[in-house]
């Protein structure tokens, strides 16, 4: 309710309605009589009531548009008078077409003090080169008015606001999986982040969440630390004839460059048959079935390469073992999950004499009735390696069948026409709607769009700019709808928090697994650690100071590389997220090249290497990259190299490509490389070295520099002479080729377990030395480890090595295991055992087989260790043998 006095009398209940009016900068009262005559009092002698004052704040005329007031009055409810600043007229608005925001406290808090005294610290110590960039950025940090309901407020404060998501989305850009769910996620969430590993569709995504801002008539700023990141954006907006939407603004001359060529709105063919929300949601929803479908089919292609690997490595092991004879195991039709058990039982049945108990379980769980087959040791290990074949055989005829039911329910929904009208009919509704929500009018120029802002980002509701010029490209106080920072991770905090002060809303888009931005060192204390400049990127933080209060969402679905190359960085660094969606063909698509032994590198350059890759030579492609980590084997590349390769550092390579890349790691094993390796071992490098490659990567490195067998590069060896060609497999006595059947193995092993009689002592050992060593390889220093249980010695040694005894040879064909085996996850390379030895390992014979199994893994060059149960100190000793078997492992591929 609200009411009216006039020179003192109530006049509220006589009236009709009132009006406040500006006369000459003078408030005025208008009230209406019944009778249809009116009466007018200058405000000043009248009171209205409520009546209430807004000290600053941000104001909204026109939807979501804010600009910065310096005071506010609002008068009954009905009227606001407002006060800009350096304005003295007073401009009279209905609350009902207003919105007002309230002044946010964040620049007297501390987080935002740091940011301050960090610029200003930056300013003080910057070259004279840098530091116009350094005065620029302190200038607009001065500039940035706090108010609530930014992203920065929500930043500084740590407090995400949770949105109304939208009803109804487009995806004019196509769309997988992974990519609906950032773009509905970054519409739920103030505050929303996506990682996009490479060559997952990270501009695609960012296209669509633009195409569903531009059609609920918001604004949104991309911006970046890296001008390819936003380009990719316009080139790609700029092929859908979309690109007179984007003020590409930024720095001074490339505000000069856009309003000398800004474009005009062009005319689109709209006479088709228009295209609504509800026809676009209709095949959405039968697109989404199918897009998981789809997913479906890429990972089981990739999970049968893995298998033929796998089962190529065994057919390769069993040619070398030719007196073991495989038995036909296919008349107990045997699933691929119960030819696992089996295996499982037999290993526990491998050193048992069979009783009516053993027999009666191999009838009633695996309905085999006649055992007489299998009563010797020899008998034994032939059944059980022919297992192994079986289980190749029926897992990979299973996921076969799988991949095609998926392939057939692709093609039965038309999944490929389903995506393409969905894309095409998003791009339709998109036009439509642009048409009759941008105005034609261009005239604006450098001087006047900020005074002009709200009807500039009506024309251009996209803005374009790098992340350190962003406030200086919109009008003062302008608050705009959506802030997109991408290639984040490599985004500095300051500047990175200057859009984070002119946006409601954020979606931060990144890979932290890929190369960082280089902070600079400080002597400032951050006051949060969450905020700390000199340890995180942007995205760091972000991620860090929210955790699970913003949606992360992973882009998996990968289109870039060759599946081989890909794998990889999937292993290593992904931990087998990502999806490959391209197909392996079985083209050579990684490449090893060793230098011979030697001390090559000169100055951080290596003739070498290059001579050794032009001997060798490289593919046909036309499109051909030679990255490094140093700029001095850059320089000399040049000087031998084709000129059409593209030469340059793995940091200045980052989000490029190539058909083919060719990576040169330049150190040798001189001592004072040492403290260089680190540097070049570096994981974020690595990923990146790797992913630029499109179809094929070669590694060009020093003999046995890389020998830290924890480390990326050691790794990408491991894995490059696992799966190349024949010619570059490394040969060695220890070999591993079952590692897919043997994570399923030990699975098995622990259920069946769980089913057998545990009270024996033996097997409650070997339960908590499982545990203890589960606990250990989660530390940091043991993550590239993992363990199997129970695997023969004849399936970790080669046979090829002469040293062996005939005993020895005699002990390995009677089944011999090792309780526990140590393996580098990447590579299937094993580097340890460990053994549980009970009571009975005090008897002679036991003893002399203990004897021989510990001088075969000698020769074998797998260091061991023996824990008898009844010591102390388990755990200790066992993070002191781990820590061993990595130096031991290290200093055999350096002899």
């Amino acid at each position: 309710m609200f009411s009216i006095y006039m020179n003192g009398q109530d006049k509220t209940n006589q009236i009709t309605d009132w009006r406040l009016w500006n006369k000459g900068n003078k408030l005025m009262v208008t009230v209406d009589f019944p009778s249809g005559k009116s009466f007018t009092k200058p405000l000043d002698i009248c009171k209205i009531t409520p009546i209430k004052e807004i000290q600053s704040g941000l104001l909204s005329r026109e939807k979501d548009i804010y600009q910065t007031i310096d005071h506010a009055t609002t008068y009954g409810g009905k009227y606001v008078v407002v006060n800009y600043p350096n304005d003295q007229k007073k401009y009279i608005m209905k609350l009902d077409n207003v919105s007002i925001i309230d002044r946010s406290d964040l620049k007297n808090e501390n987080i935002f003090s740091y940011f301050t005294d960090i610029v200003k610290e930056r300013v003080r110590l910057a070259s004279s080169e840098d530091l116009l960039m350094y005065e620029n950025i302190e200038r607009q940090l001065n500039k940035i008015t706090p108010y609530k309901g930014t992203a920065l407020h929500a930043y500084c404060y740590g407090k995400n606001e949770i949105r109304e998501s939208l009803e109804k989305f487009i995806f004019p850009f196509g769309i997988n999986e992974s990519q609906l769910e950032a773009i509905e996620n970054a519409f739920s969430s103030q505050i929303s982040v996506i990682e996009g590993p490479p060559g997952t569709g990270k501009t695609q995504t960012i296209l669509n969440i633009i195409a569903n801002i531009l059609i609920n008539k918001k604004s949104v700023a991309i911006v970046s630390n890296n001008n390819t990141a936003v380009e990719n954006v316009y080139e790609k907006l700029a092929k859908k004839d979309l690109d007179y939407l984007i003020a590409k603004l930024g720095r001074s001359t490339k505000k000069v460059e856009f309003f000398e060529e800004m474009t005009d709105v062009p005319s689109f063919d709209l006479n088709s048959d228009s295209v609504s929300l509800e026809e676009i949601a209709t095949i959405l929803a039968k697109v989404k079935k199918s897009l998981a479908v789809q997913n479906k089919v890429a990972q089981l292609t990739a999970e049968i390469s893995e298998l033929l690997i796998e089962k190529k490595y065994l057919e390769e092991w069993h040619e070398e073992n030719v007196h073991v004879d495989l038995v036909d195991v296919h008349k107990y039709k045997l699933s691929p999950e119960k030819s696992s058990d089996l295996l499982a039982y037999m290993n526990y049945l491998s050193q048992k004499k069979f009783s009516f108990k053993e027999r009666f379980r191999l009838l009633l769980e695996f309905k085999i009735f006649r055992t007489k087959f299998i009563e010797t040791s020899s008998e034994r290990v032939n059944f059980t390696y022919s297992l192994q074949f079986y289980y190749y055989e029926k897992m990979l005829h299973e996921k076969e069948q799988q991949l095609q039911k998926y392939k057939n329910e692709l093609k039965k929904d038309h999944f490929k026409q389903l995506l393409d009208d969905l894309t095409n009919k998003s791009m339709q509704y998109l036009k439509q709607q642009l048409s009759k929500s941008i105005p034609m009018n261009s005239n604006f120029t450098m001087d006047n769009y900020r005074k002009n802002f709200s009807k500039f980002l009506k024309r251009f509701p996209i803005i374009g700019s790098s992340s350190h010029s962003i406030i200086n490209s919109i009008a003062e106080g302008a608050i705009l709808d959506y802030i997109i920072i991408d290639e984040a991770s490599q985004q500095d905090i300051v500047p990175g928090i200057l859009s984070l002060g002119c946006a409601k809303n954020i979606i931060v888009v990144g890979d932290r697994k890929q190369l960082p931005h280089i902070p600079a060192k400080t002597e400032i204390v951050c006051p949060s650690q969450y905020y700390d400049c000199s340890k995180y990127s942007l995205l760091d933080s972000f991620i860090q100071l929210f955790k699970e209060e913003v949606p992360i969402t992973l882009l998996k679905e990968h289109y870039r590389c060759h599946p081989k190359v890909i794998q990889f960085c999937n292993q290593q660094f992904y931990n087998n997220q990502l999806i490959p969606m391209t197909l392996d063909k079985g083209e050579a698509s990684i490449s090893l090249i060793i230098t011979s032994k030697g001390n090559h590198t000169r100055n951080f350059a290596n003739l070498r290497e290059i001579e050794s890759l032009m001997e060798i030579g490289w593919s046909d492609e036309k499109d051909i990259g030679f990255i490094t980590p140093y700029n001095d084997q850059v320089d000399l590349a040049g000087k031998y190299l084709p000129t059409e390769f593209a030469r340059a550092t793995i940091h200045k390579f980052q989000g490029r490509e190539c058909k083919e890349v060719i990576f040169s790691t330049v150190l040798d094993k001189k001592k004072k490389n040492q403290k260089f390796i680190e540097f070049v071992e570096d994981p974020h490098l690595v990923n990146v070295a790797v992913s630029r490659a499109i179809n094929k990567f070669t590694l060009v490195t020093g003999n046995e520099v890389f020998t830290r067998n924890n480390s990326s590069l050691a790794a990408l060896i491991r894995y490059m002479k696992y799966y190349a060609s024949d010619e570059y497999f490394y040969e060695s006595p220890v070999i591993s080729a079952f590692d897919l059947l043997y994570n399923e193995y030990d699975r098995s092993l622990e259920k069946l377990n769980n089913r057998l009689n545990l009270k024996d002592s033996n097997f409650k050992s070997e339960q908590i030395m499982a545990a203890i060593l589960r606990d250990l390889l989660k530390e940091s220093e043991f993550t590239s480890l993992s363990h199997h249980r129970q695997i023969d010695v004849r399936q970790l040694v080669s046979i090829k090595n002469n040293t062996f005894t005939e005993r020895e040879i005699e002990f390995m064909n009677q089944k011999a295991s090792c309780d526990f085996v140590l393996y580098y996850k990447v590579g299937k390379y094993p580097i340890g055992v460990i053994e549980v030895d009970g009571g009975k390992h005090d008897n002679s014979v036991q003893r002399e087989r203990d004897t021989l199994k510990n001088n075969i893994l000698v020769k074998a060059g797998i260091s061991l260790l023996r824990l008898k149960t009844i010591e102390g100190n388990i755990e200790r000793k066992t993070r002191i043998f781990l820590n061993e078997c990595m130096i031991n492992s290290s200093v055999q591929n350096n002899e």
